[in-house]
């Protein structure tokens, strides 16, 4: 009798799965056409809710106003030196064109904004173009020839108005301007020379009218309190200026010149304009909203700013018409 012997169990031992037969890859045949992978599926966007889209807008509102009202605040008190002081570069090349070729104006009537003449005054350190008419509007380039009166350095009175604080205030100082101060003044007759007889404010007497053949320069700007206090001007001040002798002053000149042009006086004129203005940065607006919903806020922010800037800048010259002309 043969005994068989059974193999010991192994206990605890794991099962060793079996290794499943890799399947043979399968490659296209030559000139077989290729399975196309099936698209991705896009997962639609999600539509913006109400509350985000009235935040939009109120966002895009308050940055335009934001942006709107600092360029005027920073256009007011230093940009618009710059825009001043570039107009006088201008209207002095072209003033010392015309005195070049004898054809700078003597009057009676010249065109508003045309340069008249040369002004200077050493002791406050001033050299302006004087530009025909004192509207508001004119008063953006330089101090302004008051139409109804003398071209500087002809017989009679010649009345020139200044801002005092925007604008470069070309007259900002003229308050400190003492007796016997020194004023020239170059035009198309040629050159002369002015002595301070006074400083007056609005309510003092005026001084005696001057001698048969003189010439009197009576130069006009505004003055506050305080730091700031020509931006709200109280007061106007005058300041007059004798020469012996004047040019000939041809006649025919204005009468009288409209209430825009008097002093402390505002051009309403400019109304329609800053409708227009307002309207552009309204739609500006508008169109701001309307690409904030297909691109980046960045992006647009970076296309439209120069616009917005530019119809900022056209909007505050428009601005500066509607107040005082001497601030």
């Amino acid at each position: 009798m043969t005994a068989t012997m059974d193999r010991p169990e192994t206990v605890g031992a794991p099962e060793v799965p079996t290794r499943r037969a890799r399947r043979p890859r399968r490659t296209p045949k030559r000139g077989a056409p290729r399975r196309p992978r099936p698209p991705a599926r896009s997962v639609p966007d999600r539509p913006a809710s109400a509350a985000e889209e009235t935040a939009s807008v109120l966002s895009t509102s308050f940055t335009m106003i934001g942006i709107v009202c600092l360029w005027i605040a920073v256009q007011l008190l230093f940009l618009s030196s710059a825009s001043q002081s570039r107009s006088q570069d201008l209207l002095y090349d072209q003033l010392r064109q015309q005195l070049a070729g004898a054809t700078a104006p003597v009057g009676p009537v010249v065109p508003a904004g045309a340069p008249v003449a040369l002004l200077t005054i050493p002791d406050i350190g001033l050299q302006q173009v004087v530009v025909e008419g004192t509207a508001s509007g004119d008063l953006l380039a330089g101090p302004g020839h008051r139409r109804d009166t003398a071209l500087p350095g002809q017989v009679g009175t010649s009345v020139v108005y200044g801002r005092a604080a925007t604008y470069g205030g070309p007259f900002g100082d003229l308050p400190s301007l003492g007796r016997g101060a020194e004023i020239t003044v170059v035009g198309g007759q040629g050159e002369k020379t002015f002595r301070v007889v006074g400083v007056r404010r609005a309510g003092d007497p005026l001084p005696q009218p001057p001698a048969d053949g003189a010439a009197r320069l009576t130069l006009v700007t505004a003055e506050g309190e305080g730091r700031l206090g020509a931006l709200a001007p109280r007061s106007v001040v005058y300041v007059d200026a004798d020469a012996k002798k004047g040019f000939p002053a041809p006649s025919g000149r204005a009468a009288a010149v409209p209430e825009s042009e008097q002093a402390m006086s505002n051009d309403t004129g400019a109304l329609p304009l800053l409708a227009l203005c307002l309207a552009l940065l309204l739609a500006v607006t508008l169109g701001v909203i309307a690409a904030r919903q297909r691109w980046s806020a960045a992006l647009v922010w970076v296309v439209a700013s120069p616009l917005v800037i530019a119809l900022s800048w056209a909007t505050t010259d428009v601005v500066m018409r509607l107040l005082p002309n001497l601030i």
